[in-house]
């Protein structure tokens, strides 16, 4: 008797939860098969709680008490990825204009940005840098509906040697700076790996070479050693943390490769070595092709160090030079910007400069969909339309196989099954 009342209580409580499944279906004229790499005519989706449950072709039955959407002249795509931003910065406020503000201010930033980044059609990005841990902030008020944004793969702070690009070099010794990320030598740089892991890093980030928008190091200079490389990954490896280095010298990218980095960014003087080392190693590029226009036409004005300047006329050409050498060679490239240099939320600008230098429209989605997805161990989350991933879906005119700028022009997104950006009423 007991055993029929509890099978009995159990169908009462699926049925329960089935009644109350939020269930939408989603139907276009197309949609990019990132995975088969096509467009598929009259797509017909559903999502139920979040989720996609079924792809197929419209004509198909929709479940009872299902809301039916449609998006008549749209090819809808799988909600972008951005492997790297810097969502708490504004490159309005380059070189010591920042200082103007307190610290706070760059949080209340970072949820503007968040806003305009998902609103572009960017649904999950991964942020590798922040101060105040303020990336785990804005990744806690979007997941719990504080405000709106994309899903966040935190870094928190990104991990540099003394002096490095990571540091802050700006300022007199008579000024001191907190540095918690500022590490040295092997075992000091596993206690940072395992502090940022504590307070919420969910990938993390180091500096393996200079940089550009550093005042006093040189672009490509190596920072951490092999050895010292070698711990931070196997460190982080063993907490179950992924590993992005920034890296724009060639023996820092190499070494970054050996040490077992999962990305590397930039890229910008890697050469046929680091090619093949990246293929063996299973590493993938994120290269940040687009802002080099950006940085030159406005950096002066926003009030950028000339000595960035200087190093992004140096690096820029040559970085898109290797952009397109790596990826003729077969490097696993990703969709990486670094927004917070140029204006968050201008993301999708760089599919029309990685078309230009090499890649087809289908390798650009990719890289900021299904290869972003496997570059972040997510592909059963986000990266595709397919059953079992997020409901994640953006909406353009056009097609973008075709013409990638479509992709700057978003008109909707959809983030776990629910809206963000409707057509507009005259449609």
């Amino acid at each position: 008797m007991r055993h029929a009342f509890l099978t009995l209580l159990v169908l009462v409580v699926l049925s329960t939860a089935t009644a109350h499944a939020d269930t939408v279906v989603v139907t276009a004229d197309r949609m990019v098969d990132v995975l088969a790499g096509r467009a598929v005519a009259k797509p017909q989706i559903t999502i139920t709680d979040g989720r996609i449950v079924a792809v197929g072709t419209q004509g198909a039955p929709i479940p009872a008490g299902a809301r039916h959407l449609d998006l008549p002249g749209i090819t809808l795509l799988p909600g972008l990825i951005d492997m790297h931003v810097h969502l708490t910065g504004d490159p309005h406020y380059s070189g010591y204009r920042g200082l103007e503000f307190t610290d706070g201010f760059w949080t209340v930033v970072g949820v503007a940005n968040a806003k305009r980044t998902l609103e572009a059609g960017f649904t999950t990005v991964r942020n590798v840098g922040s101060a105040d841990y303020a990336d785990v902030a804005l990744k806690q008020g979007i997941e719990q509906g504080f405000v709106p944004g994309p899903r966040i793969v935190p870094a928190t702070y990104a991990i540099g040697a003394t002096g490095g690009h990571c540091d802050a070099t700006e300022f007199p010794p008579s000024i001191s700076v907190p540095s918690p990320a500022v590490a040295n030598g092997p075992e000091e740089i596993r206690a940072t790996v395992r502090k940022l892991r504590k307070y919420g890093a969910e990938v993390i980030k180091f500096c393996g070479t200079g940089g550009v928008l550093s005042k006093t190091d040189t672009v490509g200079g190596q920072q951490y050693s092999l050895a010292e490389m070698t711990a931070l990954v196997d460190e982080a490896h063993q907490l179950g943390l992924k590993v992005a280095v920034h890296a724009h010298g060639t023996s820092g990218i190499k070494d970054a490769i050996r040490a077992g980095a999962d990305t590397i960014e930039h890229a910008s003087l890697a050469d046929e070595e680091a090619f093949q080392l990246a293929k063996q190693h299973g590493t993938y590029f994120s290269m940040d092709i687009y802002n080099d226009d950006y940085i030159l036409a406005e950096g002066a004005k926003n009030g950028l160090f000339q000595e960035s300047l200087d190093k992004e006329k140096q690096i820029g050409r040559r970085q898109r030079e290797t952009f397109k050498a790596a990826t003729a060679a077969g490097v696993r490239m990703i969709f990486g910007t670094d927004g917070g240099v140029y204006p968050n939320g201008d993301n999708a600008k760089q599919f029309a400069t990685m078309v230009a230098w090499g890649m087809t429209p289908i390798q650009a989605i990719r890289a900021a969909t299904v290869t972003a997805a496997e570059a972040l161990g997510r592909s059963s989350d986000v990266g595709a339309i397919a059953a079992g991933r997020y409901g994640d879906l953006i909406g353009v005119s056009g097609d973008p196989l075709s013409d990638v700028v479509r992709l700057q022009s978003v008109e909707f997104v959809m983030k776990g099954g629910a809206v963000v950006k409707a057509l507009p009423a005259a449609r």
